[in-house]
């Protein structure tokens, strides 16, 4: 759903009013914000939610167990741990193609071809903004900058807040 769309248009008037009306009613309000961020940022393509949530939802849990954990050692393997799922995610739907027509390429040099996967990857809308949005948390915590949040839903409506997407199409808009 583009910001200049019809269908964004009727979207965010009916967004309005329900979280408007709800203004007596706080955690309703989140819900509305989080179930319209999500209908935003899938309306595009719905399978990409599934990255979204995997990202908020390991970093909540991260930032949840970096809260109880004194022993570095063990914080640091959180921290990689998240740096590694996001990060892998991340890598794999922006270079997977990258990586493998280089090895390609590089195998040829030699005389030899490899035969690689192509995949026709498409890649999510504003995957890096999420991906680092949930990260920037997760270090938050490591570093003892932020306390972990305990409310799921406050955290998933802050990765995945619809402006924030309207800000990411309108800076690919102009750019393209």
């Amino acid at each position: 759903m583009l910001f200049n769309s019809i269908e964004f248009a009727i979207f965010l008037p009916i967004v309005f009013i329900l979280y408007w009306a709800l203004r007596k009613h706080f955690q309703f309000q989140l819900y509305v914000l989080l179930v319209a961020s999500y209908i935003f940022y899938g309306w595009w393509d719905w399978r990409f939610l599934s990255l979204i949530v995997f990202s908020s939802g390991i970093d909540f849990l991260i930032g949840k167990r970096l809260g109880t954990i004194t022993v570095e050692s063990n914080r640091k393997m959180l921290l990689g741990l998240s740096l590694l799922a996001n990060f892998g995610v991340l890598g794999f739907f922006k270079y997977y193609n990258f990586f493998s027509e280089s090895l390609s390429e590089a195998f040829t040099f030699f005389g030899k071809e490899i035969p690689t996967g192509r995949l026709d990857i498409i890649l999510p809308v504003g995957i890096s903004f999420y991906t680092f949005q949930t990260l920037s948390y997760t270090i938050d915590v490591y570093r003892r900058k932020l306390e972990p949040t305990d409310d799921w839903l406050a955290f998933f409506g802050f990765v995945s807040f619809s402006p924030n997407w309207l800000l990411v199409q309108l800076k690919e808009h102009l750019i393209y």
